[in-house]
């Protein structure tokens, strides 16, 4: 515990944690605005999917600037940090915008959603279309992630929720407009209203940013951050592991596409996989309670995990346990019949995910707080190696089991991760009680 600060209370904890929690779960909102818009359209079904395919290879091009989150998060301290971490951001502004020239204005677009995503050919062109729409989402992501690191670490985090609110507020006022004037004749009509939020949200992050990086000093004595090569000591290890878990997706689906029945495995996986991610997203931020309080008091940060750490288990406990479930299954996504019974099934399985992922996080971001970002790579890549063998083995021995495959290799996969992540964690803390004493 450092002394020269003032004692830690689990409200502080709660008051900077919730706005985080908020903003992360609001995220869902953003897609069910956007969905619902596009769901009133004459051809729905097409419009949705050219969107839909889009936006998964966004999900893979917007890796790099969410890492900036965590990056700035944890390495700015002072003005000088600061211009050194908006030194890497540029570049990373510069790839993302190159690839998405690349896939918006080149063959290599047209090659990635044909044999990669498996696009008929009817809809190469609007997916492509709502991709050059989307690329710009990614550049102002990443604008809004750098100074989300600033206002996390000054404990604003309701700037956050501030933004996120002020995001779906302007997407649904777009959304109104688009339904009122029955325009909405194609998946760029979503990429539009995504676009404007996120242009919004940066605004406010860049706002509030800005401001608190003025109260900051030039340079704080003790931090050894000045360089844009300390930063991408602790960025690059982060991206690297990301990129290994972008293989995770295309593997379950591929592997899944070898059980008994495909299109029920699949679609039970993924109606799984998105109640998993409803359930976990608001505690996806434990990673942040390390950064910003574990150097102050260890022992009350360990407190709060232990306070919500199981939060996420007990609910997907209650969703595969009780007719709560069922209910939200059928009557708010509408799913029935055997994909109902099949979805609940692989509900069930990720449950073990539900209990591991907080303490991953947690265990994460003692990885971050200590620079030791390389051992993520080893981690990431634990992860895959697990999923990839419990899917060959399972597909092997007990294909009629379809999505519960997918769920349980993504947990199996997360299990292995932690291990690796929890024994250079405890090593290294042993290590430093020797060096002590």
């Amino acid at each position: 515990m450092n002394i020269d600060q003032p004692q830690l209370k689990l409200r502080q904890l709660f008051a900077f944690f919730i706005p985080l929690g908020l903003s992360a779960s609001l995220v869902t909102i953003s897609h069910v605005i956007i969905n619902s818009t596009l769901a009133r359209s004459a051809q729905a079904e097409t419009v949705i999917a050219s969107y839909a395919i889009a936006l998964s290879l966004l999900g893979i091009t917007e890796r790099p600037a969410i890492l900036l989150r965590q990056s700035c998060s944890a390495l700015v301290r002072d003005r000088i940090s600061f211009r050194a971490m908006s030194a890497v951001a540029y570049y990373v502004f510069g790839a993302i915008f190159l690839i998405g020239l690349l896939v918006s204005f080149t063959p290599l677009g047209e090659w990635i959603f044909l044999y990669l995503f498996g696009v008929e050919s009817s809809l190469l062109a609007p997916t492509v279309h709502v991709y050059q729409i989307l690329m710009f989402v990614s550049i102002f992501s990443a604008i809004r992630c750098l100074y989300h690191g600033i206002i996390i670490f000054n404990y604003r985090t309701k700037w956050l929720t501030i933004g996120m609110v002020i995001r779906l507020v302007v997407m649904y006022l777009i959304s109104l407009y688009y339904i009122n004037t029955d325009r909405i004749d194609s998946g760029n009509v979503g990429a539009i209203i995504f676009l404007a939020g996120m242009i919004v949200e940066a605004i406010v992050s860049v706002f509030e940013g800005r401001r608190l990086l003025k109260t900051m000093p030039e340079k704080k004595a003790d931090h050894p951050v000045s360089s844009s090569k300390h930063v991408m000591r602790f960025y690059k290890p982060l991206l690297y592991s990301s990129g290994i878990a972008v293989f995770l997706g295309p593997a379950v689906n591929a592997m899944l596409g070898k059980t008994v029945d495909v299109e029920l495995s699949i679609a039970s996986f993924a109606i799984a996989a998105s109640l998993i991610q409803l359930v976990s997203s608001f505690f996806t931020y434990m990673h942040q309670m390390v950064l910003n309080f574990y150097p102050r008091d260890e022992r009350v940060v360990n407190r709060f995990a232990l306070l919500l750490g199981f939060v996420p288990a007990v609910l997907m406990a209650v969703l595969c346990y009780t007719p709560l479930g069922e209910w939200f299954m059928l009557h708010v996504m509408g799913v029935k019949g055997r994909l109902l019974e099949e979805s609940l099934d692989a509900l069930e399985v990720f449950i073990l995910l539900a209990l591991i992922l907080p303490w991953l996080d947690f265990l994460n971001g003692i990885i971050m707080l200590r620079g030791q970002t390389k051992v993520m790579v080893w981690s990431q890549g634990a992860n895959l190696l697990v999923a990839a063998v419990v899917l060959v083995t399972c597909v092997a021995l007990v294909p009629a089991w379809g999505g519960q495959i997918g769920a349980l290799a993504t947990s199996l996969g997360c299990v292995g991760e932690m291990g690796v992540v929890y024994y250079v964690v405890r090593k290294t803390s042993l290590v430093s009680l020797e060096a002590e004493e």
